[in-house]
């Protein structure tokens, strides 16, 4: 925080920061927490009516009264990285969406109208980069028209936590009844430590989802357009460990390489042969196909509440970059997995 020349904190803020990254202290609330004051890092989203919204890096909202504060900046639109690849959001966000294609895409402005049968959030909701080329109002009307002629409820794909997401976007999808229904994070790394862990016997990598890697993939009836969605990337690597006898697969993986980047997915172990390491194997075998290939970095995405998960990609170097969200449309029905 900042202090004046008296020792004083200071509020270094207002109304026009809107749209910044700032950090604010606050006098704490009484039986609530046991200390003074409470300090809140994230996007100003908006200020009115003696109100403040801070959206943070997760994507919580914050409501601060005004009244309440004692000091507050603006501060860097996103921290310094201390390990692993430097990546914008622009960047990653355009390499993730090439590793998992809709069967049918439309443009709105700078938006993608995604949609593939209902196969996904991923590849059934809008990617909305930059500017729609209407009035919000006027492109969540087309937003919801499209979806609904395709018998599919709507939703918008939005990040947060880094520079050029997209809070401001999140707060008016808030405002106007959009439902947050899925937050998980993406995370990046440096791909040549995933590789040098053991990889183990009996890894095989295949350019095709065969059936046994189906058997163990988790969602069940994979259908023709699910396929499609599966196989597409600029180049897929699908990893299998064979299971005893005719069963499934004891575990399985899916990487998909571009240009510096690796990007793993639907890495998943029978339960009964967890904490043996296959995960670590197949994402090893990957890995040293995607150095081979010339990529040097990778990214994968994890929910917030996978620990298991968390606490392997972790130990392989891994770092959340961003945060992100997926709305649905107010009183819409259905929910395709994530």
């Amino acid at each position: 925080m900042e202090f004046s020349s008296i020792g004083r904190l200071e509020i270094r803020i207002t109304a026009a920061d809107v749209g910044k990254r700032v950090s604010v202290r606050r006098l704490g609330h009484p039986g609530v927490t046991q200390e003074k004051f409470t300090d809140t890092v994230g996007v100003l989203t908006s200020w009115n009516n003696g109100v403040l919204v801070i959206t943070r890096r997760d994507g919580e909202r914050v409501r601060i009264e005004e009244s309440s504060l004692v000091a507050g900046k603006v501060v860097p639109a996103a921290p310094a990285r201390r390990r692993g690849p430097s990546a914008s959001y622009q960047e990653l966000v355009r390499v993730v969406a090439r590793a998992w294609r809709p069967v049918e895409s439309e443009r709105l402005g700078e938006w993608e109208l995604r949609a593939a049968a209902g196969f996904t959030r991923r590849a059934n909701s809008v990617l909305p980069l930059g500017d729609p080329g209407l009035p919000l109002d006027e492109a969540l009307t087309v937003v919801r028209r499209w979806y609904r002629d395709r018998g599919l409820p709507a939703y918008i794909q939005t990040a947060t936590g880094a520079e050029g997401t997209q809070e401001l976007l999140c707060a008016e999808l808030e405002e106007r009844g959009w439902v947050r229904e899925v937050t998980a994070e993406l995370w990046t790394g440096a791909l040549a430590p995933v590789a040098d862990r053991a990889e183990g016997a009996g890894v095989v990598l295949s350019r095709e989802a065969d059936a046994a890697w189906l058997a163990r993939y988790q969602r069940k009836g994979v259908s023709e357009v699910a396929l499609k969605v599966l196989g597409s990337g600029p180049s897929v690597w699908f990893a299998t460990v064979p299971g005893a006898g005719a069963g499934a697969p004891a575990a399985i993986g899916r990487c998909v390489v571009d240009g510096r980047w690796a990007g793993f997915a639907a890495v998943e172990v029978d339960p009964a042969l967890r904490r043996r390491g296959l995960a670590g194997a197949v994402m090893a075998a990957l890995a040293r196909q995607a150095l081979d290939e010339g990529a040097s970095a990778a990214w994968l995405q994890v929910e917030t509440d996978n620990v298991g998960a968390r606490a392997l990609y972790t130990g392989m170097g891994f770092t959340a970059h961003h945060a992100y969200h997926h709305y649905r449309e107010p009183q819409a029905s259905g929910a395709p997995g994530h």
